[in-house]
């Protein structure tokens, strides 16, 4: 396995895992929650005390919430030693930004088994972001008590990002914002994300996602391979404080962006500036076509550059000021079957392959 970025998998109670995590990525963690503690600061006049504060608010509502998740948070900031209420600022780094501007990040893709090549459910994703963070990401994998597994692309120090766990249930992710952000309360964005792929099923992942407060909008694209004989099925969830709107698949797809297509009633703030958003979902299902997917067909899709330089593969440009700066940092393909994830360098365009991590066999 030649990954293009580190690969950190451990085994254990929660916080045993946390504790792990947060050894072995010590320097990362330490660097990436450095880095964002700068940029609340630098973007929003956050000082660390402000910021602090808030992450211990994050940390309570996580442990009334959920506790397990909780306790591997409090493990990394052990292992990393670093500070816990910084640890959960990390965390909640979407809800600190929210304000900063329109942030906008990746493009997400469902294919149900009735559309795929192999009959396999897949999903697939390119993680867009400011560009200072890609040397602060990795793949983390867990395996708990229990031997429930989870793999999953992360930023150093969090839990979950697109991922999938040994029941074949994934996730992709995009942000949103609505006319609701900033509501005190709810756990971080990226703790909900954790909270979806420590579930079994796709009945409790929809659990996980509705029923824990936030104060943040996320877009979740939720899929699971269900076994032979029995169909795949992917839906994606639109999650504002306190409302929840989604969609189903047409034609065997769902594709997705950073703007609201339920109808949930919020004010969609997208809408205030304008957005590559409003067409690189419905573009990516046009050259998704009517045929059979495959592995490449959505990398192709993934490097697509309609709507250059912020284009499903998305460029730096230069033409951002520091704060805007944004590209595609990895893009990752998931087969839920093989329970699989491929991961790939971005921009995507340029990537030679994409490397697979296989739940089968990685903790043995």
């Amino acid at each position: 396995m030649n990954l293009p970025l580190p690969l950190v998998a451990v085994s254990g109670t929660p916080r045993e895992c946390g504790i792990a995590y947060g050894k072995a990525a010590a320097e990362l963690i330490a660097e990436n929650t450095a880095a964002y503690l700068t940029r609340f600061s630098s973007q929003l006049g956050i000082d660390l005390e402000t910021a602090r504060r808030a992450g211990a608010g994050f940390r309570a509502t996580t442990q009334e919430r959920l506790p397990r998740i909780a306790d591997m948070l409090d493990g990394v900031a052990e292992g990393a030693h670093v500070a816990v209420p910084d640890i959960y600022a990390l965390n909640a780094r979407t809800e600190l930004l929210y304000g900063a501007g329109p942030q906008t990040e990746c493009t997400a893709i469902g294919v149900l088994d009735s559309r795929s090549a192999d009959g396999s459910t897949l999903l697939a994703q390119n993680w867009d972001w400011h560009p200072d963070q890609r040397s602060y990401t990795l793949v983390l994998a867990t395996r708990d008590e229990c031997g429930f597994e989870v793999v999953t692309l992360v930023e150093a120090g969090m839990l979950a990002k697109a991922g999938l766990n040994s029941e074949g249930l994934g996730v992709c992710v995009n942000l949103l914002t609505s006319d609701r952000d900033g509501r005190p309360g709810g756990v971080p964005y990226h703790v909900l994300l954790r909270a979806v792929l420590e579930t079994p099923t796709l009945h409790t992942a929809l659990v996980a996602a509705c029923a824990n407060p936030r104060s943040a909008s996320i877009n979740i694209l939720l899929g699971q391979a269900f076994g032979e004989h029995i169909p795949g099925e992917i839906i994606d969830l639109e999650i504002v404080p306190g409302d929840v709107g989604w969609l189903h698949p047409v034609d065997g797809l769902i594709t997705h962006a950073n703007h609201f297509e339920s109808g949930v009633p919020v004010h969609d703030t997208l809408k205030d500036f304008g957005s590559s958003s409003f067409f690189r979902g419905d573009r990516a299902r046009r050259l998704l076509g009517d045929g059979p997917i495959d592995d490449k067909v959505l990398a192709d899709v993934l490097g697509d550059h309609g709507g250059y330089p912020r284009a499903i593969c998305r460029h730096d440009d230069g033409t951002d000021v520091d704060a805007d700066r944004s590209e595609t940092l990895y893009s990752v393909i998931m087969n839920l079957d093989e329970r699989r994830l491929s991961v790939a360098p971005g921009p995507p365009c340029g990537a030679e392959s994409y490397v697979d991590v296989r739940l089968a066999g990685l903790f043995d």
